[in-house]
């Protein structure tokens, strides 16, 4: 991706685009939604036989063979299709869990942080937990996101994810833009649609501001994104060279966090501000249940949480600038 896409990477990203289209377009967002079905079985088997959860499994493993730019293209456009289920656990899960790879197994993580106890999207719905010996007990909380439900867990605490934390940080983020990118263009679309005082209300200086700022938090989110993921590539080669040659890979790994903090925090405010100004855009319109706009407002406050937090990134990002001020020795 350096840094334009190749040909190859765009036709992955079309293709991605097409098959979502086809298999989940917005009557089946809407089904979904009205149906309170967070997990279409048979659309993850397909998306398992086309490869999203495998992508990064090498192919002598039955997998793509593709990397981590490849990756983010794809979740960026799960997250303009408003894609629901644990998409990044069960990608993460893939050759760790049996049929997380191709789809026939749901597998959702404890990536929430804790609220009153773990917390865990999709528990429900999954046939393992990233990380777990089992499917822990847990009783049902309230979502703010009516296609991600939640539970507590109660019995035991959370298994350990940090091995997976800074991959699925970028993934979420990568879903995070494709939501900004998406309410963007529907900001952009209704703000041509629908007239005011003669003319439509796009050609108002008030709401083009709106349109241009949700415009640059969109794209400076991506280029972060695909950023990080180029970073995590070339810094994974750099260490496997390194332990080849029993050198140390000084530095890489607080470099690749610092990057995917930064990723995952201009992500998040990309995807919630995005959705509140098209919100805004749409007026009393945008605060209907029929709209669209309120979905992807309260998915990106989920996933905000999900991974890395804004604390958290704000805390890896001083980090990692006190530790190139000092010369990589972090206060």
């Amino acid at each position: 991706m350096d840094f334009q896409p190749t040909r190859d990477q765009r036709d992955l990203r079309a293709g991605v685009r097409e098959l979502l289209a086809g298999r989940y377009g917005r009557d089946a967002l809407r089904a979904a939604v009205d149906g309170g079905s967070a997990v279409d079985r048979e659309l993850w088997r397909e998306l398992g036989a086309a490869g999203f959860f495998a992508l990064r499994l090498p192919e002598a493993g039955g997998g793509v063979g593709l990397g981590l730019p490849e990756a983010v293209l794809v979740f960026e456009e799960a997250g303009r299709a408003l894609l629901p289920g644990p998409l990044v656990a069960t990608h993460l899960a893939a050759g760790a869990v049996p049929g997380a790879a191709d789809g026939t197994a749901v597998v959702t993580a404890f990536d929430l942080g804790e609220r009153g106890g773990p917390l865990v999207s999709y528990l429900a719905e999954a046939d393992a937990v990233l990380g777990a010996a089992g499917l822990p007990p847990g009783e049902p909380v309230r979502s703010a996101d009516p296609l991600t439900p939640l539970h507590r867990v109660t019995g035991g605490g959370p298994a350990d994810v940090s091995a997976y934390r800074d991959t699925g940080a970028l993934l979420t983020a990568a879903l995070q833009v494709g939501s900004a990118l998406r309410t963007l263009e529907l900001a952009v679309r209704y703000a041509g649609e629908r007239e005011q005082f003669g003319q439509p209300i796009g050609a108002f200086q008030a709401v083009k501001h709106l349109c241009a700022g949700m415009l640059v938090r969109a794209e400076v989110a991506r280029t972060a994104v695909y950023a990080a993921a180029v970073t995590v590539q070339a810094a994974d080669g750099e260490a496997a060279e390194a332990a080849e040659a029993d050198e140390e890979a000084y530095g890489v790994a607080a470099g690749v966090a610092g990057e995917i903090a930064a990723a995952k925090l201009l992500a998040d405010e990309a995807a919630v501000r995005n959705a509140r100004d098209c919100l805004q855009v749409h007026g009393g319109m945008g605060f209907t249940w029929e709209a669209d706009v309120h979905l992807h407002l309260k998915r990106a406050w989920v996933r905000a949480e999900q991974w890395v937090t804004a604390a958290e990134a704000e805390e890896a990002l001083a980090a990692e600038l006190s530790r190139s001020a000092t010369g990589g020795e972090a206060r």
